[in-house]
C-alpha cells in the first residue's frame, strides 16, 4: 500500500505538469516542469523525502530500461545519420568542452568569492 501512496503522489505531480505545460506557452517539456515542480515540493516541506523515496528509487533504477527503446530508433536511422556523422561529433564535443570550460570557471569564481567573504 505504501508504493502505490507514493506512485499517486508522483502520479499527481506528473500531471500538474502537465497542465502547467497545457496552459504556459513555452518550449519548455512537462518533465521539466515536473522535476521543478517536486524540488520546490521537496525544498518547501510541502512534500517529504520519505513520502516518495521508494517508488523513486524504484524509476531510478528502471531507468536505464526506459532508455533501451530510445536507442534502438537511433540505430534504425543510423544510415540516414552516417552523412553527418563527423559534424555532430565535432558539435557534441566542442559544445561538451565549452560546458565543461564554463562551468568549472564559474564554480572556480564562486568558490574564491565565498573564502573573500570568510
Amino acid at each position: 500500500m505504501k508504493y502505490l501512496h507514493e506512485a499517486v503522489i508522483i502520479a499527481a505531480v506528473t500531471f500538474l505538469a502537465e497542465i502547467i505545460k497545457f496552459f504556459l506557452p513555452l518550449p519548455i517539456p512537462a518533465s521539466i516542469y515536473g522535476l521543478v515542480l517536486l524540488f520546490i515540493l521537496l525544498k518547501s516541506g510541502a512534500l517529504k523525502l520519505e513520502q516518495v523515496e521508494h517508488v523513486g528509487g524504484l524509476l531510478l533504477e528502471c531507468m536505464p530500461l526506459l532508455l533501451v527503446p530510445a536507442s534502438v530508433s537511433f540505430l534504425t536511422v543510423l544510415d540516414t545519420l552516417q552523412t553527418m556523422l563527423l559534424p555532430v561529433l565535432i558539435m557534441g564535443f566542442v559544445g561538451t568542452t565549452a560546458v565543461m570550460l564554463v562551468t568549472g570557471r564559474v564554480s572556480q569564481a564562486l568558490i574564491r568569492r565565498r573564502k573573500g567573504h570568510e
